[in-house]
């Protein structure tokens, strides 16, 4: 009987994803499950709906418990196989609400800011400690479990987990999941009625190799039946993009997947994640001496904001009917989560793309930089896979971004501020719209309004 403790539990639609797809898999039904969290009312919820998803749908009844507050962290880690992190430090505010408004007075716009930017680097910051608070208490009680990290900054938090613990981790997300799908649609090699069918480019033939940091790891080869069809399809997309630019229908929505299919026209290759998340990795597109560019590519400013409070209303309402009716439901997810602890569990191997230290798995990229590369599953654990040479433009652009989620990890290891004004520096929207002078301030106000969140930086 393996133990999940899930960490950041409030996060209750996603502990129902990640731990109703457990509860759907014969090696985990009977687990036992630990619930932590630092907020009593969300905590609460979690355990209302996971309780009732357990009665309905878990034939053997996993036994959960709750843990509350900091001083029970420990408790919950205790004995653990398993341990899912989904915390957000901070929450929607203060924290998100201080990582796009201090920007904001600068000029600098961000659309998601919680995996590179800004943003993404004062996500990290604030996270990381909260992260080896969790280590050390693992080192201690659970020393052999896996730390599965499905928190942003990927790149950065799994980073920081790898080098400076000996937790052994691996950070997982869901975009190499539909990556394929999401470049085919469009285009309109999988059309609206397959999709609602719930057909996807694997059930259609399509197969294809993704490797280089999440959120921009590459489509690097693109099959149908066995035959590349790489060629036919960026002919497709540079004729998309020609007739798209400029006349999109709801160019605030990025609906159109642009971003992603001028970076496959620019670059060669597709990138995993969305248009909404790609603009602001590169300097190209959100720019105030272009602001016709966020028209014409359908760039949402300030996307993620709107997007937590609609979530956020959103689960009120839902939380109450399930209240009501006592009732919920659930249909596998797309994560890979029960998958991995299922192959581990049971010893039935299972592939995924997968956030790992890069130990030779892709050459042209530093080895203290974590990669998504295709990794195994199995009773040995977790392994990556050797990928050989990124394309050298594939490379380049992941080192813009790896350089800084290498200085912000430094930054959150050793606490000293250089690194934290580095890290922006390098930043490449960042480094595109401020000056030296005006990225320095802007952090020391980011730095400020975190207050307590941040430890003392030297």
């Amino acid at each position: 009987m393996p133990k999940i403790t899930f960490m950041g539990a409030g996060s209750t639609v996603f502990a129902k994803n990640v731990l109703g797809d457990c509860m759907c898999r014969e090696s985990l039904q009977d687990s036992e499950i630990a619930l932590y969290d630092i907020d009593g009312d969300r905590l609460k919820e979690s355990m209302t709906v996971l309780n009732a998803l357990n009665a309905n749908i878990n034939r053997k009844r996993a036994k959960i418990t709750p843990y509350l507050g900091t001083s029970n962290c420990r408790k919950a880690l205790k004995n653990a196989d398993f341990v899912v992190n989904a915390v957000q430090v901070g929450g929607y505010e203060p924290s998100t609400v201080i990582d796009f408004e201090i920007p904001k007075k600068y000029g600098l716009r961000q659309t998601i800011a919680d995996t590179l930017g800004i943003g993404g680097i004062f996500r990290a910051l604030r996270t990381i400690p909260v992260m080896l608070d969790f280590a050390r208490d693992m080192e201690a009680v659970c020393p052999d479990a896996w730390f599965l990290n499905y928190t942003n900054p990927m790149g950065m938090l799994t980073g920081a987990m790898l080098r400076g613990t000996s937790v052994k981790t691996v950070g997982l997300c869901h975009s190499v999941q539909v990556c394929i799908d999401s470049l085919l649609r469009p285009l309109g090699f999988i059309d609206e009625d397959q999709a609602g069918k719930g057909i996807t480019a694997a059930d259609l033939g399509y197969t294809g190799l993704i490797a280089g940091i999440n959120h921009m790891a590459w489509l690097l080869t693109l099959r149908k039946d066995g035959k590349d069809i790489y060629p036919a399809i960026r002919k497709e997309a540079a004729k998309f993009v020609k007739k798209e630019r400029g006349h999109l229908k709801h160019p605030e929505k990025c609906g159109a997947n642009l971003v992603r299919l001028e970076m496959l026209n620019r670059f060669g290759f597709y990138v995993t994640e969305s248009s909404e998340h790609n603009a602001e990795y590169a300097p190209y597109w959100i720019k105030k001496a272009y602001p016709e560019l966020i028209r014409e590519f359908g760039i949402p400013l300030d996307e993620y904001p709107r997007r937590c409070v609609s979530q956020i209303e959103g689960w009120k309402k839902q939380y109450l009917e399930i209240c009501a009716k006592g009732k919920v439901t659930h249909k596998v997810s797309r994560e890979y989560g029960s998958l991995i602890m299922d192959a581990i569990t049971a010893d039935r191997p299972f592939q995924f793309g997968g956030n790992v230290l890069n130990r030779g798995f892709i050459e042209n990229l530093p080895a203290d930089a974590v990669v998504e590369v295709p990794c195994l599953a199995d009773a040995n654990g977790i392994r990556g896979t050797h990928v050989g040479r990124l394309p050298v433009q594939c490379a380049a652009m992941n080192m813009t971004n790896i350089n800084v989620q290498l200085l912000a990890v430094e930054a959150a290891l050793t606490l000293k501020k250089d690194y934290i004004y580095q890290a922006a520096m390098l930043d490449p929207h960042t480094a595109a719209e401020l000056s030296i002078d005006d990225i320095v301030a802007m952090c020391n106000d980011l730095i400020k309004a975190h207050g307590s969140m941040l430890p003392k930086y030297k």
